[in-house]
């Protein structure tokens, strides 16, 4: 359950009130985890997805909840009174943003007579090794009216210390105002998460492999990216024609030297995943296998069909992570072609794989990894994922008569719409998998309508909310009822 997908009055989910009440319903049915996609920030320009990112590092300022700027006195409630009629049951992002723009200019031109700025002044201090620049990038795009960093004048660009330093006496207002967005960002998810640990609900956040061209970190890090000189991306970032996608995904990302971040000895990962391992009590690691073998894809091709394997690290890097980090409570992601020197390395670093049930009852299904048989105890087992369709919309929509008379089987009864989602439920809760993550559209049996993300499109993704109406007795008391029979939770009465 993305935290954008939450109930709130402000045209898209965010860190306030409706966060606490969806971690009180986990409590009341006897969950232990709460799994959210990336918070870094987000473009409209990329289609609003948490895995386009520009920053690595920084939190999505529009997951700031007005209400409690209120309750820490930096607006007013005269100062939400304009709040315009926002869609109902979808993100909003377009309104959400123009609305918080708004409040956050109220907010930042008061906040220097706050209270607070003591501790404003500590979370820079603290902050400062990636906030900085972050800022710094932020308000050079505003300057330069939104265009690439790789489209600056060449000083900027290229990071000229005299430039860079002209730029920050230039901006000092923009700059702070990024910082101070940052700290209401953090101030905020630090207190929803001591919320939840207060409840024995652990976070569970996301780790993307690849960050944007357009960053501040390969704007800042362009070293240990594969760009030429004036910044362009010689080769990008994808995945071949998959179960997804017969032309593969294309995700335009720039691509890591991996000899260059070796010599600095990983020096900004560790930087990465110590600063995740803060705001989260697990991470799941995206796109495993990319740290073993990634697809890499000329600048210039349309899609990801012309590509090639290309070895990286991972188990250089992660030897290092284990060195450098007390804990590495990790999920590996490691979904499509996973060779056998992938599933090696996932087994030398005790890390757990990933195995939606959704994905089993194909021609393969006796053998299937994912089917529920086949699944070991040292893995995480969901329903589905975020790129999957919801198991009633697979059902209605996707399945063919033959996948549904195999489920039929599997089942010993025949599979029907209105319960294949308790059904597929009870098949993830039912195996021996360690830890099993229902997403919460399948917990609610939605169909298609409810459907996170397509891969491969860039139109009407990452859009679904729920309605707080969704959560009924019933559902209540199903998933309890369902934890409790199957032992999946810590919590007892």
């Amino acid at each position: 359950m993305h935290i954008t997908s939450l109930p709130s009055p402000y045209g898209i989910g965010d860190l306030g009130e409706g966060a606490r009440r969806f971690a009180d319903f986990l409590t009341e049915t006897k969950q232990s985890y709460w799994q959210i996609l990336p918070a870094n920030p987000t473009l409209t320009a990329h289609g609003n997805s948490p895995y386009s990112s520009i920053s690595a590092f920084a939190g999505n300022p529009f997951l700031i909840s007005p209400d409690y700027m209120v309750h820490d006195g930096m607006i007013n409630e005269d100062d939400l009174s304009g709040a315009p009629d926002f869609l109902s049951g979808v993100v909003d992002y377009e309104a959400a943003q123009e609305f918080k723009e708004k409040i956050f200019h109220i907010a930042n031109s008061r906040f220097r007579e706050s209270e607070l700025k003591d501790d404003y002044a500590r979370f820079c201090s603290k902050s400062a090794g990636w906030l900085n620049d972050f800022s710094l990038f932020m308000a050079l795009k505003n300057c330069y009216g939104g265009k690439t960093w790789y489209h600056w004048p060449e000083e900027v660009r290229n990071r000229e210390p005299s430039a860079l330093q002209e730029m920050v006496g230039t901006l000092t207002d923009r700059i702070e105002r990024e910082k101070f967005l940052q700290y209401i960002f953090f101030r905020q998810w630090t207190s929803l998460k001591e919320y939840c640990n207060d409840r024995d609900i652990r976070l569970i956040g996301d780790i993307q492999i690849y960050v944007n061209h357009d960053s501040a970190d390969a704007w800042r890090n362009r070293e240990i990216f594969k760009l030429d000189k004036e910044g362009t991306p010689l080769v990008v970032a994808g995945v071949p024609p998959d179960y997804f996608s017969t032309t593969g995904q294309l995700w335009g990302n720039p691509v890591y030297r991996w000899d260059i971040v070796k010599e600095k000895r990983f020096d900004w990962w560790v930087k990465r995943f110590r600063h995740n391992l803060e705001l989260y009590d697990l991470v799941r690691i995206d796109h495993f296998r990319g740290y073993v073998k990634y697809w890499e894809v000329p600048f210039h091709e349309k899609t990801a069909v012309n590509g090639k394997w290309v070895n990286a690290p991972g188990d250089e890097l992660f030897t290092t992570l284990l060195k450098k980090l007390p804990c590495l409570p990790v999920i590996a992601e490691d979904l499509g072609r996973i060779t056998p020197e992938v599933q090696e390395l996932l087994h030398r670093l005790g890390f757990p794989g990933v195995r939606p049930v959704i994905f089993a009852f194909g021609e393969t299904l006796p053998r299937h990894k994912c089917a529920p048989h086949n699944i070991e105890q040292n893995s995480v087992v969901y329903t589905g994922t975020h790129d999957c369709n919801t198991v009633r919309g697979w059902f209605d929509n996707e399945a063919t008569r033959q996948d549904r008379r195999r489920l039929s089987r599997y089942l010993g009864k025949r599979a029907v719409a209105s319960g294949v989602h308790r059904d597929m439920i009870r098949l993830a809760m039912g195996s021996v998998a360690n830890t099993a993550i229902l997403p919460m559209q399948d917990i609610l049996g939605l169909g298609q309508e409810a459907r996170m993300n397509v891969p491969g499109t860039t139109k009407g993704n990452w859009q679904w909310r729920l309605l707080p109406e969704q959560i009924t007795t019933t559902i209540i008391h199903e998933l309890r009822e369902i934890t409790e029979i199957y032992g999946r939770s810590w919590l007892t009465d």
